[in-house]
Parts: structure tokens; C-alpha cells; sequence
């Protein structure tokens, strides 16, 4: 079997972008995927995400798509050969930025389409002519109705990510996509696990695949150094700054389950020291890549973000992922901790579990297959050499250091009783009696005895009631 790129006899624009990517030896994935692909067959695969699926499919095709480049200006002698087709935004955007730095030696073009962005732009560039089209389903459909992206010479579909853009529901718009393609072509299907729903799509739009799986369905990559912590859902936040500070953590993904929790969480950490941005489907496009492409900068230390960022991004050397909350989907803790670890390098996961999760924390021990031990996480406290603890009931215990003894925390029940009270305040008997009326009062007053009572008044007519006034009326 093929295990270095040398090997390959590419073309040698393709193979020179290679070498000045620093890409030798091949992975698992590519090793087997790339001489299926270079012979035309159709090819199911699936491999543990961040072990280089997008080049085991973008090489091969820019290899058979090298006997169409042109230097023509035409857009005519561009159309589109292959299409590239991925659930989520910032994924298309990784990918096409892989397939330029593969093609940037070559005359072929290549270009992005996806929702939350002008479509002008993309409507240009797509009437100049492209060989390569990386697209999300729903803006592809947006410029097929209008007529600016045509489909009828595609010879190679890429179906990336295939189980995630299942669950998310695109599955009707996959359907009308390929009923737009030629029913001669290349189908490669790229997905993380082969459910009963992805092996459907693929007897009804590949013919004969090749089935290629490197390793164990939804496996964890061995280099990641996993740890499951009980920390109850007030202290998440202290414990993920401990955990950062004692191992010196530089940079890391912080996965949480809801946009509003996501965003709270960024804020918070922010205003304590962290360098933290945040990134959640209610973003704007434009946002979700600036918060992207400042992480991948090292401007920002933390990046706070819904499972919109769990699947495919590929962003070398960070050293950890926390899941601030443990996820709803079993399959996105695979693929959340495969943010770290990637391509061979060693990395920490580290999730913090309530007391409420019982029942998600048993759902991943069964889809990854491994015992998981919930370990108890001992929490520090600000008061002077004292450390506090969670028990498995949720209460604390501390400990003092110098001491080495422990003693429960007394609640505020008890804080209360044992508190010295304070001495009563003196009575005055004064304001205990009841009320008795002066006897010395006059009993109307003065301005009611003084008023003068006209003479002639009707009995249906009721006078005005005095009242006591601060100045005397003037006439």
C-alpha cells in the first residue's frame, strides 16, 4: 500500500503544493482512499475525524480534473466538475481554503457558495467559471433556482460529513441537488459513522462503491487525554479557570449546548481576564469567521461555541477542549474532542458532569465502548489556604491545608444560631400606651368655631367642608 505522497506520481504542480505544505507520509484514510478515487470508482468511507478526509478526496480530483486546465478566459471553458457539498459554513470555508492552497499552482479555479453572506459576489465569481464548487445545500438551491450555478457537466460529487447533514434535516435538499447532476459521475460519500440512513443514500446514488473504514466506528483518537469531572453547575466556571491556569492551557474550544449559554458563558469569562469570543448559530456570517479566524490567530485564548463548530474544523495544535456541558448527541462528544489531538499530536478533553447528566454520560460510555470513571474535582477557594470539595450529594467539605484536618460547612441555619446576638434596644414606654385625647383640647376647632354660617342655605345644597390651611386666603 501507498504510504508516502511521493509515491503517487501526481502532476507536479500538485505535487509541489503538496511538499510546500510539509505533507510525507499519508493517513490511514488517504493511504486507501486516494489509488480507489484516481481509478474513478465510487468510494463510502469513514475515518475518525482530523485524519485528512478533505485531502484524500481533493487530491485525486484536481489530479483527474489536471486534463481540463485551460488558461482560457472563457467562462464556457470553466464549468463545474466537481462539487463539494458540506453542512456547515465554517466547514465549507476550511475546505475551500484546503483545496486553493492544492490548486494554487494549477489554472484550475475553484469557489464557495453558503448562506449569511451577499450572494453577488459568489453570482461573479460563479459567471467567470469554476472547475471546483464547495457549496451548503440550501445556498447551492438559492443559486441553481436563479440560474447562475449550472450542473449539467459535474463529473465528481463529494458528500462530506454525510451523517451530520442527515441529522440536521438535508436530506430533501441533497435529493434535489442531485437530481440537477448527470447520472454519470463519481459519488464519494465521507461520513463519520455508516447508519442505516446513510447506507440508503448511498444504495440509491453510488454504484458499486468501495467501502473504506480505518478504524472502529465512532472511535476516540488515542492521543487525547480524556477526564470526565463531577462539578456541579455553579462551579463549571471556576473549575474550567482552574483547569486552564494549573496546566497552563493557551488556547482551547468551550462547547456548550445552547446559543444563550454560549454567549452568557463568553461574556463572563471575558470580563474575568480570559480572552474569549464567542461563536453560535445566532451570529451573523461575517462574525462567525472573524471569531474563527481570531482564534486560529491566537488572539483569543478561549473559544466559547455550540456543536456548530464540533464537526470538521481544522485548527492545528490546540491542546484542549472542555465540554462546559455534556452533549444531547453521544456522536458530538466524538466529535467535539476531535477539535484536539489531531493528526498524531496529543491533547486533553476534559468534561464536566452534573449531577443531572447521569443519562447522557451513559449514552457516550456506550457509543464509544470504554468504561468511563467520573472522577470528584476538588475545587480551590479564595479563603486562605482552604480547598473545597463536592460529595456525591452536593455538599462541601473543606479542608485545611496546614491542618490537614476536615470539617463539613455549617449552614446558614447554624452560622445564625451560634452568631452572639446583639443587645435589645432600649424601650420607651411612651409609645406602648394607647391613644387618650387631651381633655384640655377644645372640642371644634378654631377656624370651624370662627367660620361664619350664611343664613340662607338650602337643605339640598351641602356647604363646603372646612379644612386647616397653612396661609390665610386674602380677600
Amino acid at each position: 500500500m501507498t504510504q508516502s505522497f511521493s509515491q503517487l506520481q501526481l502532476h507536479p504542480h500538485l505535487a509541489q503544493a503538496v511538499a510546500e505544505m510539509g505533507y510525507e507520509s499519508m493517513t490511514p484514510i488517504q493511504a486507501q482512499a486516494i489509488p480507489v478515487v484516481l481509478q474513478g470508482r465510487d468510494v463510502m468511507g469513514a475515518a475518525q475525524t482530523g485524519t485528512g478526509k478533505t485531502a484524500a478526496f481533493s487530491l485525486p480530483l484536481l489530479q483527474r480534473m489536471m486534463a481540463h486546465e485551460n488558461a482560457s478566459t472563457s467562462p464556457a471553458r470553466h464549468p463545474v466538475r466537481a462539487l463539494v457539498l458540506l453542512p456547515t459554513r465554517e466547514l465549507a470555508d476550511q475546505v475551500a481554503q484546503q483545496v486553493k492552497l492544492y490548486a494554487k499552482h494549477t489554472k484550475l479555479r475553484s469557489a464557495v457558495v453558503f448562506g449569511g453572506m451577499d450572494m453577488k459576489p459568489q453570482t461573479a465569481e460563479l459567471k467567470a467559471g469554476v472547475e471546483v464548487l464547495i457549496a451548503t445545500p440550501g445556498r447551492l438551491l438559492d443559486h441553481i433556482e436563479a440560474k447562475t450555478a449550472v450542473l449539467n457537466q459535474v463529473e465528481y460529487v463529494v458528500l462530506d460529513e454525510a451523517d451530520r447533514m442527515l441529522d440536521i434535516g438535508f436530506l430533501p435538499d441533497l435529493q434535489r441537488i442531485l437530481s440537477y447532476l448527470p447520472k454519470k459521475r463519481t459519488t464519494l460519500l465521507f461520513s463519520a459513522t455508516f447508519s442505516p440512513e446513510i447506507k440508503r443514500l448511498a444504495a440509491s446514488y453510488l454504484q458499486d462503491p468501495v467501502t473504506i473504514e480505518v478504524a472502529r466506528s465512532n472511535a476516540t483518537a488515542s492521543t487525547v487525554e480524556q477526564h470526565f469531572f463531577s462539578v456541579q453547575t455553579d462551579d463549571k466556571r471556576a473549575a474550567l479557570k482552574q483547569i486552564v491556569r494549573q496546566r497552563g492551557i493557551g488556547q482551547a474550544f468551550v462547547f456548550v449546548n445552547s446559543k444563550l449559554g454560549c454567549a452568557r458563558l463568553a461574556r463572563s469569562l471575558d470580563r474575568e481576564g480570559l480572552k474569549t469570543t464567542a461563536l453560535h448559530g445566532d451570529k451573523s456570517q461575517d462574525e462567525r469567521l472573524k471569531a474563527l479566524d481570531a482564534f486560529k490567530k491566537g488572539e483569543v485564548d478561549l473559544l466559547v461555541c455550540t456543536d456548530v463548530a464540533a464537526r470538521g474544523l481544522d485548527i492545528k495544535d490546540v491542546p484542549a477542549v472542555f465540554n462546559f456541558d455534556v452533549p444531547f448527541n453521544a456522536e458530538d462528544y466524538v466529535h467535539r474532542i476531535g477539535r484536539t489531538g489531531r493528526a498524531g499530536a496529543s491533547g486533553l478533553a476534559v468534561s464536566f458532569v452534573a449531577s443531572s447528566d447521569a443519562r447522557l454520560v451513559a449514552d457516550i460510555e456506550k457509543l464509544i465502548r470504554n468504561k468511563i470513571e467520573i472522577e470528584p474535582f476538588e475545587l480551590e477557594d479564595n479563603r486562605g489556604g482552604e480547598r473545597r470539595e463536592r460529595l456525591n450529594d452536593g455538599s462541601r467539605l473543606y479542608r485545611d491545608e496546614d491542618r490537614g484536618s476536615r470539617r463539613p460547612e455549617r449552614s446558614e441555619r447554624a452560622e445564625r444560631t451560634s452568631a452572639p446576638r446583639p443587645a435589645p434596644k432600649p424601650v420607651d414606654p411612651f409609645f406602648d400606651r394607647p391613644y387618650e385625647p387631651n381633655p384640655q383640647a377644645p372640642e371644634q376647632p378654631a377656624w370651624e368655631s370662627s367660620a361664619k354660617v350664611p343664613s340662607r342655605v338650602s337643605a339640598n345644597i351641602k356647604t363646603k367642608r372646612k379644612v386647616a390651611a397653612l396661609f390665610k386666603a386674602t380677600d
